[in-house]
């Protein structure tokens, strides 16, 4: 039997939370070391995934299949496309960068003991989640992937509540009121999204007796698969709704502000990179493949709640005040694009929908983990505390303004190439939707801008004279960022050849074709 790869690049952060927990309290830094190593075995096990797979081969590759519940034909079945592994490559990137940023941020307060943060805990959560969501990119028992897509709230549930933003204005006590209503809030709306998708989960059984992703292919494709039309469209909505509140899509959206701006730093990276990228993953492979002719049916509906959230999320960002809350606005409008390229179904559009998902984690990252360096130095996120950083500390202001304008997408970076694919294909098959979806690029240049200008030019404030350059950790945690942001916004081949025949697959699914130009014929 050939090596269970898929299975170990899950399982080692799974090892690892555990060893990491189990560091004595004393004992801190090694905690912190070991949760390093561990997540930097992760990627070595996700690089050798991208090494094995063949993009031109069979849809799903490195594929694992075992009885698991056997009475109720549930199996823990695992194969990844170049969808999935594109995303499971960028989860086993982000982690060590997330473990590095957040290096002191479960550290004890010294000066108030009552107030210790168990590290072990924290670095422990982070590592579990990981765990989860490689697993949810890999799994193709829909069972399975369901019981990741809600246990991740666990750990998620007390990274949010348990390890808030030391930056918070205001009493203690208002801290903790927030950071509790923040965490209680993400776990409500994702609960909720999931226990409607655990009614669908059932429903799909019922009517195709499997939950298996390649059974209910092989029977849709043989006409063994009969599902009445109007049953796949209430089994779609039921997947559609926990997904969209995932992602999230407006009008499910208003926990991640709360979430992020509460959160530490990393965990709110943790957060808008890597959790919710689950839920528009979870479109393209369940809700198009499972339901086509719900999906397509939906699809006028769905885009028009991605082009609100697109300029919804974006103007809202442009009138904040919170710099954390600015950017989870800012995503909100990406997730949006996000959504719109999916939904398009054209070939353009999913690649482009895809390759956004991986380079808006990158680029958010970057953008966020800056912010978050930023903050620490001067206690504040509000907007209006900052002035002139850039005469004191331009490294710092150097890779913010980089991260900035990865966000809105400027040409040689990496998210231009997906928004513009994007846009290519939404103007191919709905040119109204298109057009629209354009004032997203002119409001995310507003608001990222005006943060920088306001944070970084000008006078320096006293409050901000003093302020340190980026150290060593800080660098080595932003740099590679960077260079990847300008490496795929350069040369993005390397991911597109990766996904472009699993974005086949999928058009093939929903029997969708790109729209063919329109050449008036030469006089």
């Amino acid at each position: 039997m050939s090596f269970p790869l898929l299975t170990a690049t899950a399982a080692l952060p799974a090892i690892g939370a555990v060893a990491t927990a189990a560091v004595p309290a004393a004992r801190r830094t090694a905690a912190k070391w070991l949760a390093l190593a561990f997540s930097l075995g992760t990627l070595v096990l996700a690089g050798i995934a991208l090494a094995r797979f063949e993009p031109g081969g069979s849809r799903y590759q490195l594929t694992e299949s075992h009885a698991w519940i056997k009475d109720f034909g549930v199996r823990y079945e695992l194969g990844v496309d170049g969808i999935g592994l594109s995303l499971m490559a960028l989860t086993a990137l982000l982690i060590p960068f997330v473990i590095l940023a957040g290096w002191h941020d479960a550290d004890p307060l010294e000066t108030n003991s009552s107030r210790w943060r168990p590290t072990q805990g924290f670095f422990a959560l982070i590592l579990m989640v990981e765990a989860m969501v490689v697993l949810s990119f890999v799994a193709t028992d829909v069972f399975l992937f369901y019981i990741l897509f809600e246990a991740m709230l666990i750990p998620m549930y007390f990274l949010i509540g348990g390890f808030g933003d030391r930056a918070h204005s205001g009493s203690d006590e208002n801290a903790a009121a927030q950071r509790s209503y923040a965490a209680v809030k993400f776990l409500l709306y994702n609960l909720v999204g999931g226990l409607i998708m655990l009614a669908a989960v059932i429903g799909l059984y019922v009517v195709t007796g499997t939950f298996s992703l390649s059974e209910i292919a092989a029977a849709r494709a043989d006409g063994s698969l009969s599902m009445a039309t109007s049953t796949e469209r209430w089994l779609f909505l039921g997947f559609f709704f926990a997904f969209a509140v995932k992602a999230p899509l407006w009008p499910l959206h208003t926990w991640l502000p709360n979430a992020m701006g509460e959160a530490t730093t990393p965990v709110a990276v943790l957060i808008t990179a890597v959790v919710d990228k689950v839920g528009t993953f979870a479109m393209l492979r369940f809700c198009l493949q499972l339901f086509p002719e719900a999906s397509k049916w939906a699809t006028p509906v769905v885009l028009v709640l991605a082009l609100i959230s697109i300029v919804y999320g974006a103007l809202l960002a442009v009138g904040q005040r919170d710099i954390k809350r600015l950017i989870a606005y800012a995503s909100i409008s990406h997730f949006g694009f996000i959504i719109l390229g999916i939904f398009a179904m054209t070939s353009q559009g999913q690649s482009g929908a895809t390759l956004y998902m991986v380079n808006h984690g990158i680029s958010t990252a970057a953008l966020m983990l800056v912010a978050g360096f930023l903050i620490t130095r001067r206690g504040s996120r509000l907007i209006a505390d900052y002035g002139g950083v850039q005469k004191v500390a331009p490294v710092l202001a150097g890779t913010f303004l980089i991260g900035g304008l990865a966000t809105l997408s400027l040409p040689g970076l990496a998210p231009f190439v997906s928004e513009f694919l994007v846009l290519v294909g939404a103007f191919t098959a709905y040119p109204a939707v298109g057009i629209i979806a354009t004032t997203g690029i002119v409001l995310a240049a507003i608001y990222v801008l005006v943060l920088y200008q306001r944070t970084m030019t000008g006078p320096v404030k006293a409050e901000v004279q003093g302020m340190a350059d980026l150290k060593v950790r800080e660098l080595v945690v932003v740099v590679p960022l960077i260079a990847l942001l300008i490496f795929l916004g350069v040369y993005p081949k390397p991911l597109t050849e990766i996904v472009n025949p699993a974005v086949q697959h999928t058009l093939s699914d929903v029997q969708k074709k790109d729209p063919q130009p329109e050449v008036e014929a030469a006089k």
